[in-house]
Parts: structure tokens; C-alpha cells; sequence
């Protein structure tokens, strides 16, 4: 599907502007955050800056880190976000979805385990709406690194906001630090990248931020933005 967007104007505008825009010019958006350090930085823009306060949609895939489920809370109450959480269809603990689905699917069919902790759950919030907003940056992976400030996302019939598209992870760290944005004490850890705590490792000197997931598989990407 070819759908004409705006890129040379958004590439031009700042982080809190492409924000500000996309809030503008669509109806229905919502903020996509597994509360990484990109997501917060864009929670902060969007809260201290612009002082809007759109749904914000968190994907409780039950295996998250307590850390992140602890940064969840936090901003819940200091940033007043509306947060909208999904977790899978069919159970609300752990101990539930492994009843149906056996232990450590996630060794054994990693694809699977992501269709129904992350895929089925953002299909059905982003139903209906017109625009997403995602922490991706151009320099986190080589699946990445052609993403635009704005374009269409074909597999979702919407638009998709990437407002740090072409920040540096020096970017990222310099805004959390001069307005002191909370985040995950994991990040001072080695984990560059959190996702789900069976499939995240700290990262290794030299390695790239997303190098900690799905250590020793060749995947790059759990499907949420492509990739593999």
C-alpha cells in the first residue's frame, strides 16, 4: 500500500515537534512503551513538554522483569499515564499461560511465544486507531536503520511515529540525565535493550544496544516493527 507522508518535513522537526505534529494531525494515536530508555524519554517529551497525556499501551507479556514492571508503576503515578495494558487473551499470570502452552515455550517455539505475548496483544490495540508512536532509532540494529521519522506501517493500516528516529544512545542518556527521567536500574547492569526477562542479557563491551536478545539465535526482532 503506497501512502504519501510528510517524511522531509518530519525529518526536519525535533523529537517534541514530530510529537506535537503527529498529536495534531491525527485523531486517535497512541504511545507504544515497554518503558525501555527510549520510551521513557519519549513519555517525559510528551508529559513535561507538550503536557498532553495520550493512552499509552504497555504489553504485560508475563514475563517482563520486575524492574520493569516496577518502572510501570512509577511512571503510572508520576507521569498520570493513561496506561492501557494487554496481556495475552487466554491467561493473566504466568503460571497460567504455561498450564496452556507448557514451560519455556519460548525455547521451544520462540515465534509462537511471541505471537501470543506480544503480536495478537498490539494487533488489537492498535485496532481502529490512526497513528502509533515507537522508541525505534535508526542506530539500535541494522533492521532499523532505514526507518523514518514517519511512515506507513502496512502491516497495522496506520501511521507510525518514530520521533528519536535519529538519535544516538548518547542522545538518549544526555536527555534522561538533564531532566533526571527515571528508568530501569537494569540499564545500569549491561542490559542496553530490555525485553522479556528469559529472552534479555546483559550486553558485553563493544556489542550493539539490541546484541542481549535472543542470545545465540539469529533473531533481531520479536515482529512488533518487521524484521527477524
Amino acid at each position: 500500500m503506497s501512502v504519501q507522508l510528510p517524511v522531509e518535513e518530519y525529518e526536519e522537526l525535533s523529537a517534541a515537534q514530530r510529537l506535537e505534529r503527529a498529536f495534531t494531525e491525527y485523531d486517535d494515536v497512541v504511545v507504544a512503551s515497554s518503558l525501555g530508555l527510549e520510551d521513557v524519554v519519549i513519555l517525559d517529551i510528551v508529559h513535561r513538554e507538550l503536557d498532553l497525556r495520550p493512552p499509552v499501551v504497555f504489553l504485560d507479556t508475563l514475563y517482563h522483569f520486575q524492574e520493569t514492571l516496577d518502572l510501570v508503576d512509577r511512571f503510572t503515578g508520576e507521569y498520570d499515564v493513561d496506561l492501557r495494558v494487554y496481556t495475552p487473551e487466554e491467561a493473566d499470570t504466568r503460571e497460567e499461560f504455561e498450564e496452556l502452552h507448557g514451560d519455556k515455550l519460548w525455547e521451544d517455539d520462540v515465534e509462537r511465544f511471541h505471537e501470543l505475548t506480544k503480536l495478537r496483544q498490539i494487533d488489537r490495540a492498535l485496532e481502529g486507531r490512526d497513528a502509533w508512536v515507537t522508541g525505534i532509532r535508526r542506530e539500535q540494529a541494522e533492521t532499523r536503520a532505514e526507518a523514518d521519522a514517519v511512515e506507513h506501517d502496512d502491516a497495522h493500516g496506520l501511521v507510525k511515529v518514530n520521533p528519536l528516529v535519529d538519535w544516538t544512545l548518547d542522545d538518549v542518556w544526555s536527555h534522561v540525565e538533564r531532566h533526571d527521567v527515571p528508568y530501569n536500574p537494569l540499564h545500569d547492569e549491561g542490559y542496553l535493550s530490555i525485553g522479556d526477562e528469559p529472552l534479555t542479557e546483559p550486553v558485553e563491551e563493544g556489542e550493539s544496544q539490541r546484541d542481549g536478545r535472543w542470545r545465540g539465535d539469529d533473531k533481531t526482532e520479536c515482529g512488533l516493527h518487521g524484521g527477524e
